[in-house]
């Protein structure tokens, strides 16, 4: 075995003490730092030791078990010289064949030095976390949830009463009704919000992509690991909440590991051995039925019975109509700014407003104000300003195919006469924009439905 003059320059650079002997136990090559470890624990300056007998020097050394044994020996901690210090030793093998073995010392003041290194690493990248969780993080309380309705007054003092608990909630409703508004208000209100809110949608990844994003992984775990692994969203939440949207299209298999994490509190990053304690808050939402879930063997039920300790269900829009006023004031408040001018709506409008279904919820009365919004050139939002599909809510749902085709057509015509006016110009207008004769436009105007 031979050391050329760069292997030998690289070895030296290192604080840690490195030595290599052949299989007759003599020493090829001891870098500084090992050298003058041997000085201290000898007690005075020894000259080369390349070619000398490790046991010459060190009666009680083990490097030369490890060739007998053609095994590592690990963490062996001593205390021979005025430090303390452990040692590694390895055997070395060329196409199979022992050749040699090889011992790294690390002194201890050098292991607690590296150990302040990555415990200030870690403290930066808490502050880069908190700061970036500023910015991206919970930014919405509970003076954002609009709450006037019954209903809405109750679940919104229920999530409040329960902010300051460490308990595990599920947030059920139907799409588009603020889950993660409330998710952020309850983060926002407990003892966490000064630490880290972290959000994922479960539906937005493969079962593999997802495992590693909410556990980590460790370096070598997989083809295209990244280099010294990943940490997991549960491990940099800590101190914190996690968010977990769409709990219901999490993988039935990742779903043990969840509950584990709910049970034990610790997580294993992917291709690792070792468990992590956290400290992290867990919130999650969906708008599927779980028990429906259940029953079609795609959601475990001692995980369900886990969340479902402080279930939360938001009601839809279409149940919170007192709601829908003071939710299109406050969206366009905001899109008053957005346009950089007034946009208003008119009371008849808003009663329009209050008879849609909104199978879409907030989002899309967001939607529909948005639209409207950008089309009025008043700045006022009226009844006829509205898409055609909230004003088909308008006809009674109770009434036969036929009655209901001759409500939608009356409708029209009288959004077209609004427009054109109520006089015989803008009758025969109205009809020649409809394809329709001025005695057909009258007839539909006159019919009993």
């Amino acid at each position: 075995m031979h050391l050329n003059e760069d292997a030998k320059a690289v070895l030296n650079s290192l604080r840690e003490g490195f030595t290599i002997i052949d299989t007759e136990g003599r020493i090829i090559f001891g870098n500084d730092a090992y050298h003058r470890f041997l000085c201290l624990e000898i007690g005075r300056d020894i000259g080369p030791i390349e070619g000398v007998l490790l046991r010459d020097l060190r009666p009680g050394a083990r490097l030369p078990d490890v060739l007998e044994a053609g095994v590592p020996i690990m963490h062996i901690t001593r205390q021979e010289i005025e430090d303390f210090y452990f040692v590694n030793m390895y055997p070395i093998f060329q196409n199979g064949v022992l050749t040699g073995g090889i011992s790294i010392v690390t002194f201890l003041e050098h292991a607690y030095q590296a150990k302040e290194e990555l415990e200030a690493m870690e403290q930066r990248n808490k502050q880069v976390l908190h700061r970036i969780n500023k910015v991206n993080g919970a930014k919405y309380t509970f003076r954002d949830i609009v709450a006037v309705s019954p209903a809405s007054r109750n679940i919104k003092q229920f999530a409040e009463k329960i902010s300051n608990t460490d308990a595990t909630i599920l947030l059920q409703s139907e799409s588009g009704t603020g889950k993660e508004l409330y998710a952020q208000s309850i983060h926002n209100q407990s003892h966490r919000r000064n630490s880290i809110f972290v959000a994922i949608n479960c539906a937005n990844f493969s079962p593999t992509i997802l495992e590693s994003e909410l556990f980590g992984y460790v370096e070598g775990a997989f083809t295209g690991a990244k280099k010294g692994g990943k940490i997991g969203l549960f491990e940099a939440a800590a101190g914190g909440t996690i968010f977990l949207d769409e709990i219901s299209e999490m993988d039935i298999g990742l779903q043990s590991k969840l509950l584990r994490v709910l049970q034990e509190r610790t997580i294993r990053p992917v291709g690792s051995v070792k468990e992590i304690s956290i400290d992290v808050r867990i919130i999650t939402a969906c708008n599927a039925n779980l028990l429906d879930y259940i029953e079609e063997g795609k959601f475990r039920k001692d995980l369900y019975y886990r969340l479902n300790t402080f279930p939360i269900q938001i009601p839809p829009l279409r149940e919170r109509l007192e709601d829908i006023p003071v939710l299109t004031h406050q969206i366009l408040e905001e899109f008053s700014r957005k346009l950089r001018r007034p946009i208003k709506i008119t009371k008849e409008a808003i009663k329009i407003l209050q008879m849609h279904d909104w199978p879409g919820n907030i989002r899309e009365l967001r939607n529909v104000l948005e639209f409207c919004s950008y089309l009025t050139t008043s700045g006022i939002i009226e009844p006829d300003s509205l898409p055609s599909n909230i004003d088909d809510d308008l006809i009674p749902r109770n009434l036969t195919l036929q009655q209901r085709t001759l409500a939608f057509q009356k409708s029209e015509i009288e959004k077209l006469l609004k427009k054109n006016g109520t006089t015989l110009e803008g009758k025969k207008r109205t009809a020649k924009q409809l394809g329709i004769s001025l005695a057909s436009l009258y007839s539909k105007l006159n019919s009993e439905i």
